[in-house]
């Protein structure tokens, strides 16, 4: 699962342009997180994306992306991830992921968003409350000293904690610089202390997927779009953080990851400090 144990240690000037392209991921996430509402279709969110992107001087990371067609995805109900924007008209009760990418001077940023539709079963909401708090978490583990699977491990923990999600092993979060993917993978579940150690320089996206039901998935037909074989809702959320001398500075969340952090009782590195209007 470790098996490429190289890292791609980025330097203090390449880490704040990478926060320059998160700042961007962030706000146009927070742009499409208002706009979701019954009547939505998902292309009016993936045109309302790439002229956020385009307009703050950014680049779409995963319009062409072998050949993906789109500037974000949009993945509803069962839709796990990779879901493309299309026709699909957001209805009362659902629940969308919407996966976002921007390049800022040849660096990206990567994160992801599960939100509701209007009203929304209160188990469905639960699912996107575990998985959003088992990202923290795997946040918080990004520690000098500590091993890559102390993320993993730290996701797992949490939403095995919560109930019986199932947790998704195909799709992994992701080293992430010049390029949208780099190694090392990392995963969403495993035992702590395995894998590379953990050093200042460090820049990765960690994205838990988890289900109700089975963690098994298909691919549809269009190649991308994956989804739960049991037909059970998913949700899938994300954040590229970069491992400072400091600390932990989550790129694509305007305040750096700093309040969430304070939840947890540890303190944001990097300029996190500095939020982001």
């Amino acid at each position: 699962m470790f098996s490429d144990r190289r890292l791609h240690l980025k330097k203090p000037a390449e880490i704040s342009l990478m926060r320059a392209a998160g700042v961007v991921v962030g706000q146009t996430l927070e742009a499409l997180r208002a706009a979701v509402a019954p009547g939505v279709t998902t292309a009016d969110l993936d045109a309302l994306a790439e002229e956020r992107i385009r307009a703050s001087g950014a680049v779409p990371s995963f319009l062409g992306y072998h050949g993906y067609p789109a500037s974000i995805c949009t993945s509803v109900n069962d839709e796990v991830v990779h879901g493309i924007p299309g026709g699909r008209t957001l209805r009362e009760g659902d629940l969308i992921s919407i996966d976002c990418g921007a390049i800022v001077e040849g660096w990206h940023g990567d994160a992801a968003i599960t939100v509701p539709v209007g009203e929304v079963e209160p188990r469905l909401l639960e699912l996107a409350r575990v998985c959003e708090e088992a990202l923290w978490r795997g946040l918080a583990a990004v520690r000098t000293g500590g091993r890559l699977s102390d993320v993993s491990a730290a996701v797992e923990t949490h939403v095995r904690g919560q109930g019986d999600y199932g947790i998704v092993e195909d799709y992994v979060g992701h080293g992430i610089g010049t390029q949208m993917h780099q190694p090392p993978n990392v995963p969403n579940l495993g035992k702590p202390g395995k894998g590379p150690r953990l050093q200042p320089g460090l820049t990765i996206a960690v994205e838990p997927m988890i289900t109700l039901g089975s963690q098994d998935t298909d691919v549809l037909d269009d190649d991308w779009t994956v989804v739960t074989r049991d037909g059970g809702t998913a949700a899938h959320v994300e954040h590229t953080v970069a491992l400072t001398e400091t600390g932990p500075w989550v790129l694509t969340a305007l305040d750096g990851g700093a309040a969430k952090f304070a939840e947890l009782g540890i303190a944001v590195g990097g300029q996190g400090h500095q939020p982001v209007g």
